[in-house]
């Protein structure tokens, strides 16, 4: 699917790395954008430097874990644009530790986010896709699920939990109306090692991220590729992580 101005694509965790990067190349490409994220100020600057730049683009305050708030990004889209093409669902936490810790709320935290506001989103969008007769889910993952490591046992399983679930949308829209992809990047120089509360292990990501994380502009491209193609063709998997990862 050629990328134009008609292309309506609303991006959740927009307001920095991965959903940043992704926003300004859809934007470069043509595509009318609704941007969602809880830190509004930071949306507004990047949604301001896109229209002077021509592009169509339009910010609403989406905390992930109120399905009211995926419900009213989707609802702007339609009201703004008069559709829905593409939802990218790219908000996500990491509390990573050990299962010993027992840290129960930065699991439940990391359930809402991580997969509560995928599925939010996917209930939002899913009725508007079928009313249009088609769309597109693309979702990020992560290559934690892909290969099991020690202290991200929870958050691998959330991600793994998602993967299921795109997966099952996939094989219940064979119709041909909905499309699914699943983007899995490695290490990315985003913030999400932010959200990591221990502080010896955030500072490890940290330094992960920056010796060798990619760019988030590479995972916005494997986006853009997943969402350019033409709507018969499903990009269902792609992973995407730096030649020296491990």
């Amino acid at each position: 699917m050629p990328i134009t101005a008609d292309t309506v694509i609303a991006i959740t965790g927009a307001s920095s790395g991965i959903g940043e990067a992704t926003a300004r190349l859809l934007a470069a490409r043509g595509a009318s954008l609704v941007l969602g994220a809880r830190r509004i100020d930071r949306l507004n600057r990047i949604a301001a430097e896109l229209r002077a730049e021509g592009a169509a683009v339009t910010t609403i305050p989406t905390d992930v874990v109120r399905r009211e708030d995926l419900d009213g990004l989707v609802a702007r889209a339609v009201d703004e644009f008069g559709r829905l093409d593409v939802l990218v669902s790219n908000a996500g936490i990491s509390k990573i530790g050990p299962v010993a810790d027992g840290d129960v709320d930065g699991w439940s935290a990391m359930i809402d986010v991580n997969v509560r506001g995928v599925l939010y989103g996917i209930a939002a969008a899913q009725p508007v896709f079928r009313r249009q007769g088609r769309g597109h889910f693309v979702t990020i993952v992560s290559t934690a699920g892909l290969k099991i490591v020690p202290n991200m046992t929870v958050y691998a399983a959330t991600k793994n939990a998602v993967r299921t679930i795109m997966e099952g949308v996939r094989q219940e829209s064979t119709d041909g109306v909905i499309r699914t992809t699943s983007i899995s990047p490695g290490f990315v120089r985003t913030e999400l090692d932010g959200s990591i509360d221990d502080p010896a292990m955030r500072a490890q990501i940290r330094r992960n991220m920056d010796d060798f994380g990619l760019s988030p502009d590479a995972v916005a491209s494997a986006v853009a590729f997943a969402v350019e193609q033409p709507h018969d063709v499903e990009i269902g998997d792609i992973t995407i992580r730096p030649t020296v990862q491990g």
